[in-house]
């Protein structure tokens, strides 16, 4: 007998009695280059497992390309296995973003540039995130069971109609594979149509998830200050405003729902009328000889299967709309972050540098400010190390932009300032610290890893701040910004500064804010235990008699190039009223 030779073998159905396909591997007339079995209509991909490890402990080789077919609508238990072969990106996703957002300075950047990229963040972040990921394996697994089952049917259809001819004319036309290109037609109709029904939902995708970010925005900000509301009995007024929020949620889903349901029009439609175009397509054939009742009825059920899997872009295209909206907003979040580098505002830029070790300069410096532009006195200011510095000026001057200046994330003005060389500065902004979450020795030693410093440098830090009650809760978690009162917010910063003992610390208006007792054992700390670091503080002229400092410099604010314009112009008008 002739060994039977297939370049495809096809099972339909996987029997459960596995030493039946077993036997037909093991036929001697049997050969086949692509093994082909369906597994869906089982729900369950266990009996091809079987089947494998069956054949291996009997010692029989597989075809050379094994496969698996899809061919009915899978449930979740089946895409959840399918998942295992098309793994949802979200953790590479997600620390990719982070990893750009956490850039030094480019999040002060985004959030301070008026863009609205910078907007909800942690929502392009992590929720964002997932859904693409979900959507997109969710999109590809349909389209790609789509794509095998036209591929299976499409041979079935060309083959039914390769020779249909229609006459025109008394001219006969030859057309092969109608019955393909008839059904490739209908559903790129149904995919136009869709398209132009259903392309805004994507900005209405896009506007729905930004209300509903700033919807938990407002939620979170009153969970973060609930007591500050409540002392204020502002309950009334905030409710007012989540309102507003919910309000413009549930206008951004009513647009969404609009246009879902306009899109379900032509998808039913779509599909109502697919139960009768196999028919009417396949009708010619059957009149004019060329296939059998039966031949028209199996050309039916094929452009039936053939077109479904060609209207996946009609069905989805609600999902499409969605994946396409968090694309975008993931993609330009992403985009942004790239491109974030520096401010983007035209206009003078401070020059900054690296100079000799033991001292800071600033160079002809000038700052500009809300108020203005403010600079010192002096042209060149040299601070050297061991010299505690006050810079002082008055209520409303740009101090908190001068310090800014100073840590390099306030570039506007003009000047230099020259940093000390491979030396440490802490930058100690005013109010109270963040804390970040964790124990009291993460909040310490942020935002280096705990293990850099000695459990006694925690307890003496924790001593000479007036926070030894608190030693024992080194390492227990909680929420330490709510744990602690301001006062003792203020002195945990100094005890980190403590802990860390920097060259160099710059504190805005830090002082200021003190209760008399708690300025005095700081000045007692900076002057007596952290002697290898110098002291620049950014407050206010009656500061100045505080032993702890060595020179005082100034403030003052400076004319500007558009106060001379504005001055000239005024001058002028005066001029010709007169």
């Amino acid at each position: 007998m002739e060994p039977r030779k297939f370049a495809l073998a096809l099972n339909a159905n996987l029997p459960e009695d596995i030493r039946i396909m077993r036997a037909s591997l093991a036929a001697p007339d049997f050969h086949a280059e692509f093994y082909l079995t369906q597994v869906i209509s089982h729900y369950d991909v266990e009996p091809v497992a079987r089947f494998i490890r069956a054949t291996e402990r009997r010692g029989l080789a597989l075809p050379g390309l094994f496969g698996v077919f899809f061919y009915r609508s899978a449930n979740a238990r089946t895409l959840a296995a399918l998942n295992s072969f098309l793994p949802v990106p979200f953790e590479g996703l997600t620390r990719d973003l982070l990893k750009l957002w956490m850039v030094p300075r480019r999040a002060f950047w985004l959030a301070t540039g008026g863009s609205p990229m910078g907007v909800n963040p942690d929502q392009r972040i992590s929720e964002d995130a997932d859904k693409l990921c979900n959507i997109s394996a969710d999109l590809s697994i349909g389209l790609f069971r789509s794509t095998v089952l036209f591929v299976s049917f499409a041979g079935v259809l060309w083959t039914i109609s390769d020779d249909f001819t229609f006459r025109v004319g008394g001219v006969d036309y030859a057309v092969p594979g109608f019955m393909l290109w008839a059904a490739i037609a209908y559903a790129l109709v149904g995919s136009l149509l869709s398209y132009f029904v259903g392309r805004n939902l994507i900005g209405r995708n896009a506007d729905r998830y930004a209300r509903e970010a700033d919807l938990r925005f407002a939620l979170v900000r009153i969970s973060e200050h609930v007591d500050s509301i409540a002392l204020a009995a502002g309950e009334a007024d905030e409710r007012r405003r989540v309102e507003m929020h919910v309000g413009n949620v549930m206008l951004a889903m009513r647009r969404l729902v609009r246009g879902l349901t306009n899109l379900t029009w032509i998808i039913a439609g779509f599909g109502w009328i697919s139960g009768m175009a196999p028919i009417l397509i396949s009708a010619p054939l059957y009149f004019t000889g060329k296939t059998s009742f039966g031949g028209m009825m199996l050309a039916v059920n094929a452009f039936t299967q053939a077109q479904g899997s060609l209207r996946w872009f009609v069905d989805n295209f609600g999902p499409i709309a969605d994946w396409r909206a968090t694309l975008l907003r993931v993609a330009n979040f992403r985009a942004a972050l790239v491109a974030t580098e520096s401010p983007d505002d035209a206009g003078d830029r401070i020059d900054y540098a690296d100079g000799a070790a033991h001292a800071m300069a600033f160079e002809d410096l000038q700052v500009d400010s809300p108020v203005g532009r403010e600079g010192f006195r002096e042209q060149h200011i040299v601070i050297r190390a061991g010299e505690h510095t006050l810079i002082c000026g008055t209520p409303g001057e740009g101090k908190t932009p001068l310090f800014r200046a100073l840590s390099g994330l306030w570039p506007w003005g003009s000047g230099r300032i020259v940093r000390p060389r491979g030396e440490s500065v802490m930058y100690v902004p005013r109010g109270t610290p963040y804390l970040p979450r964790g124990t009291l020795r993460e909040a310490l030693a942020y935002p280096v890893l705990t293990d850099r410093f000695a459990d006694r440098a925690y307890l003496q830090a924790l001593e000479r701040t007036g926070l030894g009650r608190y030693v024992k809760s080194l390492d227990e978690n909680r929420r330490w910004d709510r744990e602690l009162r301001e006062d003792e917010q203020m002195a945990l910063a100094f005890a980190r500064v403590a802990l860390h003992a920097p060259e160099w610390v710059v504190f805005d208006d830090t002082f200021s804010a003190m209760e008399d007792e708690t300025l005095e054992r700081i000045l007692e700390l900076l002057t007596h235990e952290l002697t290898q670091t110098t002291i620049v503080h950014i407050g206010r002229t009656t500061q100045a008699h505080l032993p702890l400092f060595k020179q005082v410099l100034h403030l003052k604010r400076l004319e500007s190039e558009a106060d001379k314009e504005e001055d000239w112009a005024a001058k002028r008008v005066r001029r010709r009223r007169r």
